[in-house]
This record gives C-alpha cells, sequence and structure tokens, in this order.
C-alpha cells in the first residue's frame, strides 16, 4: 500500500493544538518526532524493551500525517501526485496541503506554531508491521543467548531462547524482564511449579521451563498472547502439556482464579506495572504455596515503596530489592 505524507515542521508546544485541528479536516493518527524526555510516568506505561537514548530537546517537532493512495492511479489530473483517498472521498494532495496551509494560519493568528511548513512527499511501501525487527538483534543475559525468529546463532556455548515477540509483547531485552530472568534462575527448581502472570510472549514461563521448571501457567489479558506463546513454545520445543496459558483477568475473574488454581505454585512471576501489582499481590498469595516465592518486576524505582508495602499488607515476608537502571524487582516469600 502506498501512502502521501503530509510532514509539519512546529514547535513541541504546538503539538496537541496542530493535531487537532487537522483531525478536524479528516486528517487522523499523526506520527510525532521530537526530542522532549520522556517522563519516569511515560517510560512506566510504554514498557518497551527497545528504548535508545534521545538528543537534548531542541524545542522541534515534526508531524506527519499519511493519506492513502488510490489504488492503481497515476498522477492525478494538474496535480503532481497520485489521487488520494481522505475520508472515502477522492482527493489531490495539492487539495489537502492547501486545506493543512489555511488551518496552520489560522493558529498562527493566537499561539506560536514556529515555522509551520509543510513537506508533501510519497512514501515507501512499507512492511510497518515487521519495520520494527530492525531493532532487535540476538543478545545475552548471562549465560542465555536470546536470539529473534529471524537471525541465525552467531555465538555457540550458550542456552539458546529463540523467541519472536510479535508486535505486542516483549523480547527480554527490558530491564524488568531481565531482573525476572535472574531470579528464576536462582530459585527454579526440577520440582518447580510456575505461574506467569501477564506471559505476553511468554518468555518468562518458557525460560523457567529450560532452566529445569516442572511445569508453567502463563495468564494474560490480550488474546494475542495465544499466538505469541504458542510460536515460542514450539521455537523451544516446549510441550504444550508443559506450558499452558490462560486468557483472563486473576485479579478480577473468579473463574481464572479458579482454573489457574490455589496454593499449586512453587513460583509466581510477575513482570507487571507497579499499579497493577498492587490489585495483583493480595489476590496471587493463594497461588502460591507455603514457602512459595513471588517475584515482582516492572517496577519504576519511585514506585518501589508502594510495591513493598502491597507486599507486606499481603502477609509476605520481603526476601530482597533488585535494581537495574530505573527498574526494580521485590522479591518475597509466603511463609
Amino acid at each position: 500500500m502506498k501512502w502521501t505524507k503530509f510532514k509539519i515542521k512546529t514547535l513541541t508546544d504546538a503539538e496537541d493544538i496542530i493535531i487537532s485541528t487537522l483531525y478536524d479536516i479528516g486528517l487522523e493518527g499523526a506520527q510525532i518526532e521530537d526530542k522532549v524526555p520522556l517522563t519516569a510516568w511515560e517510560k512506566e506505561q510504554m514498557f518497551v524493551d527497545i528504548l535508545p537514548d534521545g538528543p537534548e530537546d531542541d524545542g522541534i517537532a515534526w508531524l506527519s500525517f499519511f493519506v492513502e493512495e488510490r489504488e492503481g492511479s497515476g498522477p492525478a489530473e494538474g496535480s503532481s501526485y497520485p489521487l488520494l483517498v481522505l475520508g472515502g472521498e477522492d482527493i489531490t494532495a495539492e487539495a489537502i496541503l492547501e486545506k493543512v496551509e489555511a488551518e496552520l494560519e489560522e493558529l498562527r493568528a493566537f499561539m506560536d506554531i514556529g515555522e509551520g511548513t509543510v513537506a508533501v512527499e510519497e512514501t515507501e511501501d512499507i512492511d510497518w508491521i515487521n519495520n520494527w525487527k530492525q531493532y532487535f538483534h540476538q543478545f545475552t543475559i548471562d549465560d542465555v543467548l536470546v536470539v529473534p525468529s529471524w537471525e541465525k546463532i552467531e555465538t555457540e556455548g550458550k542456552m539458546v531462547l529463540h523467541i519472536d515477540p510479535g508486535t505486542a509483547f516483549g523480547t527480554g531485552m527490558h530491564d524488568t524482564t531481565q531482573l525476572c530472568i535472574r531470579a528464576l534462575r536462582r530459585f527454579v527448581t526440577k520440582e518447580t511449579a510456575l505461574l506467569d502472570v501477564g506471559t505476553g510472549s511468554g518468555i518468562l514461563a518458557i525460560l523457567a521451563l529450560m532452566f529445569g521448571a516442572k511445569s508453567a501457567v502463563g495468564t494474560d489479558l490480550d488474546p494475542c498472547a495465544i499466538e505469541a506463546v504458542r510460536e515460542n513454545k514450539e521455537a523451544n520445543g516446549i510441550a504444550d502439556e508443559d506450558f499452558r496459558l490462560i486468557i483472563g483477568n486473576i485479579i478480577t475473574d473468579k473463574e481464572v482464579q479458579d482454573e489457574v488454581g490455589y496454593e499449586r505454585y512453587d513460583i509466581v512471576a510477575a513482570n507487571i506495572l507497579a499499579e497493577v501489582l498492587t490489585g495483583l499481590t493480595p489476590v496471587i498469595v493463594r497461588q502460591l504455596k507455603r514457602g512459595g516465592i513471588y517475584i515482582t518486576s516492572g517496577i519504576i524505582d519511585d514506585k518501589e515503596d508502594v510495591v513493598v508495602q502491597a507486599v507486606k499488607e499481603a502477609g509476605l515476608e520481603v526476601l530482597e530489592v533488585n535494581y537495574q537502571g530505573e527498574w526494580v524487582s521485590v522479591i518475597a516469600r509466603k511463609n
């Protein structure tokens, strides 16, 4: 599919008002490029694996809007660009440009929008779904080599985890995931029954089984986890009976809690945001065996006390608190 891109150079302070204004003429889904550093809250909400450091903020923003080109059409009459489709109607790029420039000119009357120039260009026919793969390459977590499905193994002599996170889940690169993996490495035994809450791509459950665990159950809210887990189990030779996935909300759904089972697990791992952990912890205590280990992560450093308090209030003993980057892992035991 081909697209024509309308790219506006403006100021970061004007981003929201321009996006809102152009939405009214049918331009939706803006791509924002700026150098504004992420806040701690934004990092916690994004919870992504691949987050490179950015340059210093210069106050400049680029807003790109993509309009679909009419399939099979050549340049529109009197236009240098193909015929476009906006709101189900045919329109030329020049007509859209005129509308955008008129809206920007009106905005200038009451606020600073910076340069406010608009560039028009055709985009490449990019596979947007898979384009992110250029940033994910094989890497190691201590003695584990994590290899995406589209790469060959380049390092020998390590335990190999084949992982394809899909578009919705993590790769293992995030600090929080690595904190959990290192904890699992230490606590998993050949008798371990593991519950992985928010399993996503299944990386923690699969690695626990590779570390020697007897069985694993994963829960997740997102049905996309079904295919991601299936593919990653197959890639790593994990039998269906060893790793079972349950879709649903274990915090609020009694049927999910019953299906997961009570006092059945030697380890419960939860690599989830701190706000979720506070609600999850008093529930998950019932799934843990006595003496069972609760491994939590996904906690931005300023939320450490909140999670520690929730763990203690649930009657668990805090064994250790570990750190990596801006992230925290709290490990506790049910006595």
